[in-house]
């Protein structure tokens, strides 16, 4: 089996680091066209230079600001355009007790999760449907499943897009379009040093026993590289793929317990 993207236009968020870096630079590799979507356009020109191939392209927009996003992608005609691949990721909430949470916060982790993620699908929607062919993949969080201590803003999120998501499947799966939620939980990126960070100092511990401690809760015995979830949203992306829809897809080393 060789899985290739060979000429599809993609679009994938918050991608000039982490996961979504991984995703671009992967789905690059295997001849796709990327748009990459993020607020710093001095990174997205820095990550454009590193992928692979050309025909890549980028938008620049702060997904707190949703009108902002629409006016972008419509300057970029996105929806005159056959996007067959569209990755939602942006970068989590910051961690916190959700009892904490002022009414502003959800606003806008909603605005920034949810509604720019339904921005994007409608925009890309009308051409994967034209085409018998799409992927929506979304990059969401374990916590849709186990919700996870000290992430109670992240936590409720996630699980709206999770349904989100599910409500989306049951519509488009007929017109060949997929939609799927990959779940990663510990993964090598700033966001869960800054998680190791905040819960070092709420319990005045040393950062590294926060971390050892985290590490030992996880099977393999290891926290995941950005990579390991991109192989996984290529495979999605894939022809491969074609009747995996509708599913939250844990990616955690085996650490949550729920099936």
């Amino acid at each position: 089996m060789k899985i290739t993207l060979e000429n599809k236009k993609t679009i994938v968020c918050g991608s000039t680091k982490g996961i979504g870096y991984a995703i671009a630079k992967n789905f690059s590799e295997i001849g796709a066209k990327v748009t990459l979507i993020a607020r710093n356009e001095k990174k997205l020109k820095k990550t454009i230079d590193s992928l692979s191939g050309n025909g890549h392209d980028f938008i620049t927009a702060d997904f707190s600001n949703p009108k902002e996003l629409e006016k972008k992608i419509n300057a970029k005609k996105i929806d005159k355009n056959y996007y067959s691949i569209l990755v939602n990721n942006t970068g989590g909430p910051p961690p916190g007790k959700i009892s904490n949470i002022k009414n502003e916060e959800f606003l806008d982790s909603i605005n920034k999760h949810l509604i720019c993620s339904h921005l994007l699908f409608r925009a890309v929607y009308n051409n994967m449907k034209k085409n018998s062919f799409g992927r929506i993949i979304n990059i969401i969080s374990t916590s849709v499943k186990e919700p996870i201590p000290n992430l109670g803003l992240s936590n409720t999120t996630r699980g709206a897009v999770a349904s989100w998501s599910k409500t989306l499947s049951k519509e488009v799966g007929k017109y060949g379009i997929t939609v799927n939620n990959i779940l990663p939980n510990s993964v090598n990126t700033s966001r869960l040093r800054n998680l190791f960070k905040t819960i070092s100092k709420n319990e005045n511990t040393n950062y590294l026993n926060i971390k050892k401690k985290w590490i030992q809760d996880i099977p393999v015995g290891r926290i995941a590289e950005p990579e390991e979830i991109a192989y996984l949203a290529t495979f999605l992306a894939s022809k491969y793929a074609n009747y995996i829809n509708g599913v939250n897809l844990p990616i955690d080393g085996g650490k949550i317990n729920s099936f």
